[in-house]
């Protein structure tokens, strides 16, 4: 899968992402740093890919409608969780998951917990 990452994650997970076969973009890396919501999803959408982030505005379902997008991942931990553990818990959340699951959905990862809501 091709993931967009928000800069509210850890870089460390693009690099985490790209060992276990996945192509990612990190939106520090596109000039979209400190930008909108709407031009970080506008920008995921374009790329044809599932954008991660921590923000939990994106689960907003009337800005970002479920089934209207290749599939938006929000990663909620607490802040005192290192970066190394979310990572592990994003790789292995992703994992289970098939392009057709993830295609047009909202899925919350939680602490040892995934949430996924499709249209």
């Amino acid at each position: 899968m091709k993931f967009v990452i928000d800069e509210d994650m850890s870089r460390s997970l693009s690099k985490e992402l790209r060992a276990a076969g996945h192509e990612t973009l990190d939106v520090r890396d596109h000039g979209l740093r400190g930008k909108s919501d709407s031009e970080v999803y506008d920008f995921a959408q374009a790329e044809n890919a599932v954008l991660v982030t921590g923000d939990l505005g994106f689960g907003n379902i009337l800005n970002f409608p479920i089934g209207k997008n290749r599939g938006i991942v929000i990663v909620h931990f607490p802040n005192n969780i290192s970066a190394n553990l979310i990572n592990r818990e994003v790789i292995a959340a992703l994992d289970v998951l098939s392009s057709d699951e993830v295609e047009g959905s909202l899925i919350i990862i939680h602490p040892g917990k995934v949430r996924i809501r499709k249209k």
